[in-house]
């Protein structure tokens, strides 16, 4: 903790554990059990709480609180969990619960950014490069796939998934899953097309992305149903790794995936 920059006014408890170059602001409180990897930065009146892990150069902006204990009633005050990865950026007011028990944990991966406001419950499960709007909000025990995109103020319920490179539009309310590279909106949501303007910007090639608009059309332009829309892709589509986690995400949905409002699937 030497090589931490610690402000006189912080207090940081003794079993905490500051990597080196970490800047720990005025007014910020460090609990017990937290580990802080190096170079990250709390501006001020951050909290965070253990047992928690986070890695290397995050950065905690104005009145995060951070590994708190879960919202939900069913906690039994036993030792819960929270690991975050590295160089991810929380702006003001964020929160994040520690998972409900302890065979769970709360995971948050790499270079996420998420802007005021955003709640993460219990074990939720959340990937890389992801961006959460003002105010994007799961449920406990959400998964998100990497480089999702939640819109300003959409709520997301228990247990739904996003698939990678899904988008929320703003305002959404989102009760059933949403499959990957797929655009949801509204409230309830429906499927209003594919994440194209995503996919060109991480350089998806041309030929990927024909094949992820006629996998969208047989899921959600014809008449077939669930199970008659994977059959198809598998017959007529090329097996390609977008096709096939297509595939395997509608599979094993459980909650059952978000329909376009267009069709009866």
């Amino acid at each position: 903790m030497s090589d931490a920059q610690i402000h006189p006014t912080a207090i940081v408890d003794p079993g905490a554990e500051i990597g080196v170059g970490t800047v720990v602001g005025p007014y910020c409180v460090i609990g017990p059990d937290v580990v802080l990897g190096p170079n990250c930065w709390l501006q001020h009146h951050v909290t965070l709480c253990g047992p928690m892990k986070a890695g290397a150069k995050n950065r905690f902006y104005a009145y995060c609180s951070i590994g708190q204990q879960t919202q939900d009633l069913k906690y039994r005050g036993e030792p819960t969990y929270l690991e975050i990865g590295d160089e991810n950026t929380f702006r003001e007011f964020v929160t994040i619960s520690r998972s409900t028990s302890s065979q769970g944990k709360t995971r948050i991966g790499h270079r996420g950014t998420f802007l005021a406001y955003s709640h993460i419950a219990h074990d939720c499960i959340v990937g890389d490069a992801v961006v959460f709007s003002n105010n994007g909000t799961l449920a406990g025990h959400v998964q998100v796939g990497d480089h999702t995109v939640i819109g300003g103020l959409t709520a997301v319920h228990q247990f739904c998934r996003l698939g990678r490179f899904a988008i929320t539009g703003g305002c959404s309310k989102i009760v059933q899953d949403v499959p990957p590279f797929m655009i949801a909106d509204g409230n309830p949501a429906e499927i209003r097309g594919i994440n194209l303007i995503g996919l060109e910007r991480k350089n998806f090639p041309p030929e990927s992305v024909k094949l992820i608009k006629e996998a969208f059309r047989l899921i959600y332009r014809s008449k077939y149903n669930r199970r008659q829309a994977i059959e198809a892709m598998r017959k007529e589509l090329p097996q390609t790794e977008e096709i096939n986690e297509l595939i395997q995400f509608i599979e094993q949905s459980e909650r059952g995936i978000i329909r376009s409002g267009l069709t009866a699937n």
